[in-house]
């Protein structure tokens, strides 16, 4: 099933494209996703956070678009490079063909090579499942995203229609100063795609208001789409309704009947743990006021898993997680007020010096005022150094992605601080950008009695990675000796993958090395995000106490 857009984008196919894969699955269909993207990058790896959100990490270390992320909140599957295929890729792997000889001595041309290599991926990544959603990344009528509607033009017509559907996901807007919605956009839009050879055979029409019956068969009557098929995708407060939604209009029953999958499929779909969820959401008992504490606030998608994975982490105990995003250059400069008052504090991942010393000072912070905090990669390694300098007094240590020539590199390279014969050794490495992260699924060992094994609940965990800076054990002892615990480490005992504060210290100081987001979904959260949103709820009924007993 093949997922376009039209008009403008960011209108959510993604999310549209996830919710009916959950309705499919509640059907007990074997459900996967994949995404397209037409941009010439070989995968978002090193675009800018501004540019494209955040980078979202699959199990095999691929450095994917966000939307996969959605994909795995809403499908319980796990998703690999596989599914996240480029323009940029689709032409390396033809080029590399074609310098192995692969082609014969042959003229290589985006039709046939370049739509075979992507008739190729998409095999590649669907074999063995009942129902493969596949989402093609920008809008009609967009250059770079013309080899990829070429290729799916192509399936349908060699396979038939029951082996390709094709879904619109379109805009009509509503004109306030006429008081009216507009179908003539998601018209032209249809025209648009009529004009390469695909004929769109479902229709989400995304619009503030549900889709009245008349402009329903007006746009049936002009796309050549059954009326039936004309999907309102209405605005919700709450994108874990759009499968009900979506399921109420029965726009799954059209896709199995379509594809012929109306003898595998259930009768009806289960979507009782997607009702649980709304209903947690929407019937909180609790609220908590969260700090996050990052570089990129002003653009927020480039913490989406994180944002959801708090969320998540409330829905478990009915509780709303308000977030205070806050820059953290700013706690720089007003040093910590803003912080006041905030229930839990989270300084999640990052790069660069830019606001560095600003979340060390945000950890500094919620150590000495006892208030819960979360470090995530850049997060654990500003706690390091907040412990170091000021617990450790050690007033020079740093990072070295920071500062190359710290007299206490507390953070740094593994090749700055061991080489095969233990010493030390401090060197720029000349690679590509990204060439030496740690990426991907990493089992770590827990250390019982531990705050981490207490959440977990475990020995053994494993968590996806995106990073390449690391604590340097030369100060492993000097820092448990001042008390710092650490908390869990590589399974070859090498590397440092949690740190905490013992509770006896501190009711709830925890950081992690990984990032635990990437593995949190609104049905079941994460234990880390679980235990931090509870440990924000005691923080504040036990502020709301002393208030009452000062009272």
């Amino acid at each position: 099933m093949f997922v376009t857009g039209g008009v403008v984008s960011s209108l959510g196919k993604g999310i549209a494209a996830a919710s009916l894969a959950a309705i499919l699955e509640a059907r007990g269909l074997r459900v996967t996703m994949m995404k397209l993207d037409p941009y010439i990058n070989v995968d978002p790896g090193t675009m800018s956070p501004f540019q494209h959100g955040e980078v979202y990490v699959t199990d095999d270390g691929a450095e994917t678009d966000l939307d996969l992320g959605h994909y795995e909140r809403y499908v319980r599957m796990r998703l690999s490079r596989k599914h996240s295929i480029t323009t940029g890729r689709i032409y390396e792997n033809v080029i590399r063909k074609e310098r192995r000889g692969d082609y014969l001595g042959g003229t290589v041309q985006v039709i046939p090579h370049i739509t075979d290599e992507i008739k190729r991926c998409i095999d590649d990544a669907t074999a063995g499942f009942d129902v493969a959603l596949v989402e093609i990344g920008g809008t009609v009528g967009d250059i770079e995203s013309l080899p990829f509607l070429e290729a799916i033009r192509q399936i349908r017509t060699e396979r038939g229609a029951e082996a390709a559907l094709f879904m619109h996901l379109t805009l009509v807007p509503y004109i306030a100063a006429a008081g009216e919605l507009k179908t003539k956009p998601t018209q032209h839009s249809v025209k648009e795609l009529r004009s390469i050879g695909i004929q769109p055979d479902i229709l989400l029409c995304r619009s503030e208001q549900p889709l009245p019956d008349g402009e329903r068969r007006k746009i049936a009557l002009f796309t050549n789409v059954p009326e039936k098929a004309v999907i309102s995708a209405v605005d919700l407060d709450n994108i874990y309704k759009i499968p009900m939604w979506l399921h109420g209009q029965g726009l799954d029953k059209i896709v199995v009947e379509r594809l012929g999958l109306s003898a595998k499929a259930a009768p009806e779909a289960d979507l009782s743990e997607w009702e649980a969820v709304v209903d947690a959401a929407e019937h909180p008992v609790d609220d908590v006021t969260i700090a996050v504490v990052g570089k990129y606030v002003d653009h927020q998608d480039a913490y989406k898993s994180l944002a959801e994975a708090l969320k998540h982490g409330g829905l478990r105990q009915r509780t709303r997680v308000r977030l205070k995003w806050m820059e953290s250059s700013d706690v720089e400069k007003d040093g910590g007020k803003a912080l006041e008052g905030v229930d839990g504090i989270l300084v999640p991942g990052g790069f660069g010096d830019r606001g560095f010393e600003g979340k060390v000072m945000t950890a500094q912070y919620a150590r000495e005022h006892q208030v819960p905090y979360f470090g995530i990669c850049y997060g654990m390694q500003a706690a390091v150094v907040d412990y170091a300098r000021h617990v450790l007094n050690l007033p020079d240590a740093n990072s070295t992605e920071n500062d190359k020539q710290s007299a206490h590199p507390v953070i740094g390279l593994i090749t700055e601080w061991r080489t095969a014969s233990g010493d030390v050794e401090r060197r720029n490495e000349e690679s590509d950008l990204g060439g030496t992260m740690r990426l991907g699924l990493q089992d770590q060992r827990i250390k019982p009695g531990t705050l981490a094994h207490q959440v977990y609940g475990k020995d053994v965990v494993g968590e996806r990675h995106r990073h390449r800076y690391e604590f340097n054990n030369r100060y492993r002892t000097q820092l448990e000796d001042a008390g710092l615990v650490i908390s869990a480490k590589s399974m070859d005992d090498l590397l440092v993958e949690m740190i905490e504060l013992p509770q006896s210290k501190h009711p709830w100081f925890l950081a992690c090395q990984a990032h635990p987001e990437f593995l949190s979904t609104p049905r079941d959260g994460h234990p880390l995000f679980v235990g931090f949103i509870r440990a924000a709820r005691e923080h504040k009924a036990g502020g709301r106490l002393l208030k009452e007993a000062s009272a």
